[in-house]
Formats: C-alpha cells, sequence, structure tokens
C-alpha cells in the first residue's frame, strides 16, 4: 500500500502568501530579457522610452519590494497535486485562500475583488476567492504556480466558436484582430495567449494557461511553433506600439496550446497578458 505524504496546512498558507508577493514584486528573467530585446530594436522613440521605463520600473519593484503594478490582479492558481498527498490540518483550497489573504494584506498589495459581478460589487477586502485551476497526477508532488491577472488586460479576452471550415488561417486572422481591437487598452507590449480546441471553457483555460510558459519556448508542434512566430510578426507590425503610442513592440510573445475537440466545432480563445507578465512557482 502506498503511503500518503503530508504537507503541513500552515506551510501552504506560507508558501501561497509568499507567491503572492513576489510575483507582484519580481518580473521574471524571462521577461525582461523579452523587452530588452524590444528596446534594441524598436524603431520608435517614445517606443524606446517607454520600454526603458518598464525596465526601470522593474528594477525598483523588485529592490524596494513594491508591486509592478497598481493593479495586483485576480489571483489565479495552477495546481499540479499528486494522488498521494495530502495536506494536514485543513483543505488544501483554504489554504490557498488563506494564504491569498495573507500575502495581499501584509504585502500591501491591492484588493481587488467584489463579491457579487453585478448587483451589489462590495469589495471583498482581502482579494479573495482566489480562482484555482487543479491537475491531478499520479505521485506525492505538490505544485503551486501563482498568476495574479489584472483586470486591464484580461478585459480584452475572448472565445470565438470556430467552424472547422475557418481553418488555421481563420484563427490567425481572428487572434490578430482581436489584438487589434484591444489596441492600447491591455497596456502593450503583451503577451498573448490563444487556446485551440476543447470546448467552451477548455480553450479558455488553454489560452490562460498559455501565458505561464517561460517567454521564448515555442509549442513543441513545429506547425504551431511557426505560427507562433507568424502571430508574433503579424501583430508587431499592426504600429500599436509600447502602451498603445506607437512602435513595432506591440507583443514579446504568442503562445499557442492545443487540444482534441469536437467534430463539428474548433473554439479558439485569446487572452491577452499585459507586460508585467506575472508568475510563481513553489513546489512543497
Amino acid at each position: 500500500m502506498t503511503s500518503m505524504r503530508e504537507v503541513r496546512y500552515d506551510k501552504v498558507v506560507e508558501a501561497v502568501s509568499n507567491l503572492c508577493m513576489t510575483a507582484n514584486y519580481d518580473l521574471g528573467e524571462d521577461v525582461a530579457e523579452a523587452v530588452r530585446r524590444a528596446y534594441d530594436i524598436e524603431e520608435s522613440p517614445t517606443g524606446k522610452s517607454i520600454l526603458k521605463q518598464i525596465l526601470e520600473n522593474a528594477d525598483i519593484s523588485r529592490r524596494e519590494r513594491i508591486p509592478i503594478c497598481q493593479d495586483t490582479g485576480f489571483a489565479v492558481f495552477f495546481v499540479e497535486l499528486g494522488e498521494n498527498v495530502r495536506v494536514a490540518g485543513g483543505t488544501i483550497s483554504d489554504a490557498i485562500r488563506e494564504g491569498v489573504k495573507k500575502g495581499y494584506t501584509e504585502g500591501y498589495l491591492r484588493k481587488s475583488i467584489v463579491n457579487d459581478p453585478v448587483l451589489e460589487r462590495k469589495n471583498t477586502g482581502d482579494n479573495t476567492p482566489p480562482v484555482i485551476h487543479w491537475e491531478l497526477r499520479g505521485g506525492d508532488a505538490l505544485h503551486i504556480t501563482c498568476a495574479p491577472k489584472g483586470g486591464g488586460s484580461e478585459n480584452m479576452s475572448e472565445v470565438k466558436m470556430m467552424k472547422p471550415a475557418d481553418g488555421i488561417e481563420g484563427v490567425k486572422d481572428f487572434v490578430v484582430d482581436r489584438v487589434r481591437r484591444s489596441g492600447g487598452n491591455p497596456c502593450p507590449p503583451v503577451i498573448v495567449g490563444v487556446g485551440i480546441g476543447g470546448t467552451f471553457e477548455r480553450c479558455a483555460l488553454l489560452a490562460k494557461r498559455a501565458l505561464i510558459r517561460k517567454l521564448g519556448d515555442h509549442n513543441p508542434d513545429p506547425r504551431y511553433a511557426e505560427t507562433e512566430r507568424e502571430l508574433l510578426t503579424r501583430i508587431n507590425n499592426l504600429g500599436i506600439g509600447p502602451m498603445g503610442l506607437g512602435g513595432r513592440t506591440t507583443a514579446l510573445a504568442v503562445h499557442i496550446e492545443t487540444c482534441p475537440c469536437h467534430i463539428a466545432s474548433m473554439p479558439v480563445a485569446v487572452n491577452i497578458n499585459c507586460h508585467a507578465a506575472r508568475h510563481k512557482s513553489v513546489s512543497l
């Protein structure tokens, strides 16, 4: 009989609290490097100035332990939970929620969540509840990724139930048009997550998950990797530029994730992330 590995409830709380803070303070080096490369090739003087300010802002945030952006986001989590691990002292869902409350309070992070989407819209006061996406696996590993998601970029996202006959060219046109219509609203340069396949809700999750992929890592299928490169070129040729003020740097990366779908449908989702592409992970 396989023995269960226990992880203490308070250990999960502390880890989640730390993830919430570090994700908001420390811009990933992959993102910073992408901004540096963009700065080197950006033709617009205004665009270059903005990219320089983004890097300076990230340095200040990391050094002084203050948020990269005033919108510290909806606390979104991707949790890989092994079947042979259990949280001792409470449920893992409660531990994550308590960790969010602790991190957003002690880290002086803005609380942005309202308890009712339409009728009341009263701030919950601690940025809970979080959104948690679960992936159950074999073994006894527990891996948690925190990906705070700002409202401005999230508002520019879209799901479209396309026809199979639309093909890859239809997908490309939809993605580019979504970015074009977004303009400067999501605070470019952006990362564009694209989910193709599954169902209405599954493709949206694929697009969101695509945003936590390391910048520079392409889809393992060379056909989709080539599509990512083509889309990035087309998007940067739109001329939207940093913060929507013109230039060649509208996006830093396009990430595509796919999964099987029904013969009668081809759902496609676009989830856009601003240049503050925040995500941190921990294994417990």
